[in-house]
């Protein structure tokens, strides 16, 4: 399961700092786990993995089977935010990279929608679309968040004047009782499943929010939950030692001792970048409030050391490292020999790619820490559903934990309600029309 590994910051913190910060870390453990802290009406993720009825499991296969019968082929999956980051870090990393090109179709192909504001991207979508035999699923717990309900009402209006059975191919993922999205199922018989009231978005993927995508891309979600369950488990138990409370700890102590306001999220495999997308949006809305708050961003190596290397080498020295380290290859690719040796690579010879990658990732660690970057490292076995399951539950715990050592509510998000009154107060949406003509006359 995760281990975390915070040896590469002995050097620039104190034993009796760190022990200081593991108290800090283990008495916000107890407000998680007592559940009475602030906003301890979000804590219905807590217990999901071991939680989650197999009955649940078998409605989303039910799904899967229906439109298989179809020969649906393009799932268009409508969520912003926490409503699609999930199932797209599940999908992007346990998908073959090149499943297109080989045209792997043991699955319908997963798109995302509703995630942006781009003309030209819903264009190229619905072009898509037109090519395809389609199947919606849309996400949203009110059924009126201005991204998601634009594309939604694109893709649906052409899914209802394409197939008869329209009815069928859309899936809503919504609110139990209320909301647009709610009463438009319930109007056209669309067949929904729940965001439960107690899980935040960014705390969703083991809700039918990420299960239902991640399974109908033809992955397997028990696994998932299994993992994550294991991981839960694991870290209910009080002790310095535990991932989470020893993650929570360095990263705060970083933050408030030494001025360390930005973490990086470093991945060494291609498959694991929107595992950084969504880590960031957990992170960065859990924690980015009051005035405080670590700023999280994240690089995928070793490609960006040929473009952020230069900066967290040498930069302004406000960051630290949490490398997302990956014990096992799920594939073998050796290093042959060539008679020419033009590329002088012959001293590799026999060697497999994944040395090569862990020697440079070895290598940029030490690299760093002498640059003045502390590092941290989260370790898993291998890329699959079930070690996913497990990060994806411990960042979440983590994230639980580290929020409530820094003194904030880990489960809600005022500041995100700013932009949006002025982007309805721009659009002319009614009742905005006074605090309109206020912003035009900033403009």
């Amino acid at each position: 399961m995760v281990k975390v590994n915070v040896s590469g910051c002995a050097s620039f913190v104190k034993d009796a700092e760190y022990k200081l910060y593991t108290e800090k870390a283990l008495e916000a453990f107890d407000v998680l786990a007592g559940e009475q802290g602030a906003g301890n009406d979000f804590l219905g993720w807590k217990h999901l993995p071991s939680e989650t009825p197999e009955s649940l499991i078998t409605e989303c296969e039910a799904i899967r089977d229906s439109w298989k019968a179809k020969g649906i082929d393009l799932v268009v999956v409508i969520g912003i935010g926490g409503s699609y980051l999930g199932a797209r870090c599940a999908i992007e990393a346990l998908s073959h990279g090149f499943a297109k090109q080989l045209s792997r179709k043991d699955a319908p192909e997963v798109v995302f929608a509703g995630c942006n504001l781009s003309e030209e991207y819903m264009a190229e979508l619905m072009d898509l679309v037109a090519e395809r035999n389609v199947g919606c699923v849309v996400i949203s717990k009110s059924g009126t968040t201005t991204e998601p309900a634009i594309a939604f009402r694109i893709v649906k209006e052409y899914i209802e004047k394409h197939y008869k059975d329209a009815s069928e191919r859309i899936v809503a993922v919504t609110d139990a009782r209320k909301g647009a999205l709610k009463t438009l199922s319930t109007q056209e018989g669309y067949r929904t499943f729940v965001v439960p009231d107690n899980v935040g978005g960014r705390f969703s993927v083991l809700t039918p929010v990420g299960l239902i995508p991640i399974l109908l891309a033809g992955f397997d979600v028990r696994a998932m939950l299994k993992g994550a369950e294991e991981m839960e488990k694991s870290l209910a138990e009080r002790s310095e030692n535990n991932p989470a409370v020893v993650y929570a700890a360095m990263r705060n102590l970083l933050y408030s001792e030494y001025g360390k306001k930005i973490e990086i999220l470093v991945t060494y495999n291609p498959k694991f970048q929107y595992l950084g997308e969504w880590w960031k949006q957990l992170y960065g809305e859990s924690e980015g409030k009051d005035g405080k708050g670590i700023f999280p961003a994240s690089v995928n190596n070793t490609a960006d050391l040929h473009s952020m290397g230069q900066f967290i080498q040498e930069g302004e020295r406000v960051m630290f490292e949490t490398v997302v380290n990956i014990e096992k290859s799920n594939r073998n690719v050796v290093i042959g020999t060539d008679e020419q040796n033009l590329d002088q690579l012959n001293y590799l010879a026999g060697q497999h790619v994944e040395h090569c990658g862990a020697m440079a990732q070895l290598g940029t660690k030490l690299a760093h820490i002498d640059g003045g970057v502390p590092q941290m490292e989260v370790s898993i076995e291998k890329i699959d559903a079930f070690n996913l399951g497990g990060l994806f539950y411990f960042f979440e715990f983590a994230c639980g934990v580290s929020a409530y050592t820094l003194g904030v509510n880990p489960f809600n998000q005022p500041g995100v309600e700013a932009y949006k009154k002025n982007m309805f107060a721009l659009l002319g949406k009614p009742g905005y029309e006074e605090l309109g003509a206020a912003l035009r006359e900033r403009l």
